[in-house]
């Protein structure tokens, strides 16, 4: 159940790849005992094709991502009871514009825009937005912790480029709140005083527009 006067109901952690969006998601989860949504990006038939050969495989990847990621938001938030609980998702579906915009040739990128403006206004924009922001070499190393045999290829000048997009987009965000966390090391994994920090941050009101916190 949402607690008492807190001020959100859909809140969706972003980041780039190794951030430790998931984890946070689930630690929230058991924290709140409210509704989640995790993408399900090992359902994607061309992900492991497109890290090979990215130029090959980006439209079908991008493609694939965006319409699982619109059926499953659209089948969470058709229920109304789910619009009176919170809920915490570790995507938000503009995503799919900024991995696509990094991806994909001219010419794609613009079909791809096109198909996504008609998806997009289809279900409701988080009320806060959490970019958790590491440094490319902490990106890597969590990524070689896990061991993911998809991820072996993904180098730091995508990783890089990725981040970029983030940023460009979230600089320029006027209308939802959102809060880039600098996080740097910080493991909310395991260190409680960490995860009880962004519980905190998660309480307060966020002005529309980005802010930057440290952890």
């Amino acid at each position: 159940m949402r607690e008492t006067g807190f001020p959100y109901r859909f809140i969706a952690i972003e980041g780039n790849i190794g951030a430790g969006k998931t984890t946070l998601c689930n630690r929230l989860t058991e924290h709140f005992a409210c509704n989640l949504i995790l993408e399900q990006f090992t359902d994607n038939p061309f992900l492991p094709f497109f890290y090979l050969q990215p130029e090959r495989y980006a439209f079908q990847v991008e493609l694939f991502f965006m319409t699982e990621r619109h059926k499953q938001l659209l089948e969470h938030f058709s229920h109304p009871d789910l619009f009176q609980s919170l809920t915490v998702a570790d995507y938000f579906f503009v995503k799919t514009l900024l991995f696509a915009k990094n991806n994909l040739s001219e010419e794609e990128f613009r079909l791809f825009q096109r198909l996504f403006s008609v998806l997009n206004a289809t279900f409701p924009k988080p009320d806060l937005l959490i970019y958790l922001h590491r440094p490319v070499d902490v990106l890597i190393r969590q990524i070689q912790k896990r061991g993911r045999d998809i991820e072996r290829n993904i180098s730091a000048e995508y990783l890089e480029g990725i981040q970029n997009a983030y940023l460009d987009y979230l600089k320029g965000e006027t209308q939802t709140p959102v809060v880039v966390l600098e996080l740097d090391n910080a493991n909310f994994e395991h260190n409680d005083a960490v995860f009880m920090a962004i519980v905190d941050l998660l309480k307060e009101p966020h002005p529309a527009g980005t802010t930057f916190r440290q952890l």
